[in-house]
């Protein structure tokens, strides 16, 4: 006997009948220590030193290796795709760093995001989320807006 390969579930869209202007989306917090910031800088090609190196990252006035910031602003959308139910229905996202994730060795840091309906289009079915994303009790992204398409 054979086992069969299992597909994962669909994941269902969210519908936009079901969100209102107002409606808080589920926060979530995204742990970050120096190995993450490696396979990131791995990832994304930044190996800018401040991102792992402290002694650098403190030389040139930093205190300590610091998140890069598109790391934090695509942790922070991740929110908005996993409520909307596909990330292909963000259809504009854009943010302001306003202050970076210090990342100390030991502890690493948390990147807290919460997210509120700013705004609701009923004819092209396009919500406007807006997210807060606080490190350290600092917040770190300013005029963070996800414009989502649902059905």
């Amino acid at each position: 006997m054979s086992a069969q390969p299992s597909t994962p579930a669909a994941t269902e869209v969210r519908a936009f009948d079901s969100v209102s202007v107002g409606d808080a989306l589920p926060a979530r917090t995204v742990h970050v220590d120096r190995a993450r910031l490696v396979q990131y800088a791995g990832a994304s090609l930044d190996r800018n030193r401040i991102h792992w190196d402290e002694r650098f990252a403190k030389e040139v006035g930093l205190p300590d290796v610091i998140a890069h910031g598109m790391f934090t602003m695509g942790s922070a959308v991740t929110l908005v795709t996993d409520w909307a139910g596909d990330a292909g229905r963000v259809v504009e996202y854009g943010v302001r760093f306003t202050k970076p994730v210090v990342v100390p060795y030991e502890a690493g840091a948390d990147i807290e995001v919460s997210g509120v309906v700013k705004a609701a289009d009923p004819e092209a079915k396009r919500v406007t989320v807006e997210l807060t994303a606080t490190a350290g009790g600092e917040k770190v992204l300013g005029r963070a807006l996800a414009v989502v398409v649902l059905d």
